[in-house]
C-alpha cells in the first residue's frame, strides 16, 4: 500500500492472481458437487461415444434382405439374381409373384428393397438391345440403398463384360482381357478402405461432443448460479468476484483443466478401442485441440447469458447437435450447403474443429495443412473471450447496481422507521 492508501500495481496483480486461483478452485468444487454438471462433463463424454461407436461398430451393412420380382424367368435373369445373392451386401429372401406382394414385404420391414426384372430382359439381350433392371429401396436407411445399389451395379457391370466378350469373337485370352478392361483401373478408397460408416462419422461426433457437453454443462452451471445468487445474476456477491478478467480466467481454466482430460479420452482412447483410423501426429493434434477447447469454452460462457434457470439450457442447446453435424460439411457435402447456412456454421467452433480434426486424425494432415481451420479457431477463441468479458462485466455492474439499490432501500426504510418512531 502507498501512503495515500492506494494499492501498488504489483499488489493489484498479486490480488488478481489470488482471486483467479480462488475462483478456479471454487468453480471446480461447484462442478464436482453438481451432479447435473458432472453428468455432462464426465458421464456423457464417457458413455455416449462408446454407445454410438458400438452401434456402428460393424462399419458396413451386410446381407440386406431384398425381394425379387422376376418376370423374365430366363437363364440370364436367374444368373443375374444368383450373382446378386452371392455378394456380401444383399440376401434375397423372397421371389415374389408380383410387385404388390413385394411391397407388402417392404411395408412389414421383412425386406428393405425390391429387384424387378422385366419380362423382356433376356429377349432384349439376345436382340442386342439395352435392357433394364429396376431397384426399389427403403430410403429410411441410406446404408440399405447403398448396399443394394452397389451389389446390383457390380453384377450388371460384370455381366456386361461377359456379354461383350461373347459378341467380340476373340481368339485369345489376351483379347478377352482387353475387351473386358480396355482401360485397367484400380479402385482404392483413401483413408477409409472398408467404406465404413463409423470411420468417417465417429471422429466428427467426438469433436461435436466436446462442444455440446461444454454448452450444456456451463449452461447448467450458469442456471444454477442464477437460482442461488441473491439478485439472479451470474456473478455472486463476493469480494473475490470483483474483476472481469479474474472471473473469466478462473472459470475458463477450471473448465479447460477438466476437458483436457476428457479430450484425451475422447480423441485418444475411444478411437483405439474401436480400431478407428488414427494416423495424425500427437503434437499436431494437441496444437489443434488447444484453440478448439478455448473457443468452445468461451463460446459456451458467452451463450450462458441466455440461461435463466437449470432447465433452460436443455431447450436451447440440445436440439442443435444434429444440425451442427450437417452444416459442418462432414455428414452432408459442404459444397451443397446453402450460403445462408454456411454463414451460420461459421459461428460455431465445431465447424472448423470437425474439419480440422478429421483431416489430421484420418488423413494425416500437418498443422500447416489445417492452418485455415486452426487460425479461425484462434480468432474465435479471441472473439468469444472478448464477448465473455463483456457478458461478465455487464453482470458485475448489474450486481453492483442491485447492491446499491438494496442499500438505498434499506436506508430509506430505516429513515422512515425513525420518523415514525419520533412521531
Amino acid at each position: 500500500m502507498t501512503k495515500k492508501g492506494k494499492m501498488k500495481f504489483s499488489d493489484i496483480i498479486l490480488q488478481g492472481m489470488q482471486d483467479t486461483l480462488y475462483i478456479w478452485k471454487r468453480e471446480f468444487r461447484l462442478t464436482v458437487r453438481d451432479q447435473g454438471v458432472l453428468i455432462f462433463f464426465i458421464l456423457v463424454p464417457l458413455l455416449y461415444p462408446i454407445i454410438y461407436a458400438l452401434i456402428y461398430n460393424n462399419e458396413v451393412v451386410r446381407d440386406v434382405p431384398v425381394a425379387v420380382v422376376d418376370n423374365s424367368h430366363s437363364f440370364k435373369s436367374r444368373e443375374f439374381l444368383r450373382h446378386v445373392d452371392g455378394t456380401p451386401d444383399v440376401k434375397i429372401i423372397s421371389y415374389s409373384s408380383n410387385m404388390e406382394e413385394a411391397r407388402g414385404l417392404m411395408r412389414n420391414k421383412d425386406a428393405y428393397g425390391i429387384i424387378y426384372i422385366p419380362s423382356s430382359f433376356s429377349k432384349d439381350i439376345a436382340r442386342m438391345e439395352q435392357t433394364h433392371v429396376s431397384i426399389f429401396c427403403d430410403m429410411s436407411g441410406l446404408l440399405y440403398y447403398k448396399a443394394i445399389l452397389s451389389a446390383c451395379t457390380e453384377v450388371s457391370l460384370d455381366m456386361n463384360n461377359d456379354i461383350k466378350i461373347e459378341r467380340a469373337g476373340n481368339t485369345t485370352d489376351r483379347q478377352d482381357e482387353i475387351t473386358r478392361y480396355p482401360i485397367k483401373y484400380q479402385y482404392i478408397p483413401m483413408f477409409n478402405p472398408q467404406n465404413g460408416f463409423a470411420s468417417f462419422l465417429i471422429p466428427a461426433v467426438l469433436i461435436l461432443i466436446l462442444q455440446q457437453t461444454l454448452l450444456l454443462g456451463i449452461g447448467l452451471s450458469a442456471g444454477t448460479a442464477r437460482e442461488r445468487n441473491q439478485f439472479k445474476d451470474l456473478v455472486p456477491i463476493n469480494k473475490h468476484y470483483n474483476g472481469t478478467l479474474r472471473i473469466v480466467m478462473g472459470k475458463g481454466l477450471s473448465y479447460f483443466m477438466v476437458y483436457a482430460i476428457v479430450s484425451v479420452y475422447l480423441l485418444g482412447v475411444v478411437p483405439r478401442i474401436f480400431s478407428l483410423n488414427q494416423i495424425g501426429l500427437l503434437q499436431t493434434l494437441i496444437m489443434f485441440i488447444v484453440p478448439y477447447l478455448a473457443a468452445c469454452i468461451f463460446f459456451a460462457m458467452t451463450c450462458s447469458i441466455f440461461v435463466r434457470n437449470r432447465e433452460l439450457c436443455f431447450l436451447i442447446f440440445v436440439f442443435t447437435s444434429i444440425p451442427l453435424l450437417f452444416i459442418s460439411g462432414i455428414s452432408w457435402p459442404g459444397a451443397a450447403i446453402p450460403p445462408f447456412w454456411k454463414a451460420i456454421s461459421y459461428i460455431f467452433p465445431s465447424t472448423f474443429g470437425i474439419n480440422g480434426f478429421v483431416r489430421i486424425n484420418n488423413m494425416g494432415a500437418t498443422l500447416d495443412e489445417v492452418r485455415h481451420e486452426s487460425q479461425v479457431l484462434w480468432i474465435q477463441a479471441g472473439v468469444y473471450f472478448i464477448t465473455t468479458c463483456l457478458v461478465y462485466r455487464w453482470q458485475i455492474l448489474n450486481s453492483r447496481l442491485h447492491v446499491l439499490r438494496k442499500h438505498r432501500e434499506m436506508k430509506n426504510k430505516r429513515l422512515l422507521d425513525s420518523r415514525e418512531a419520533v412521531e
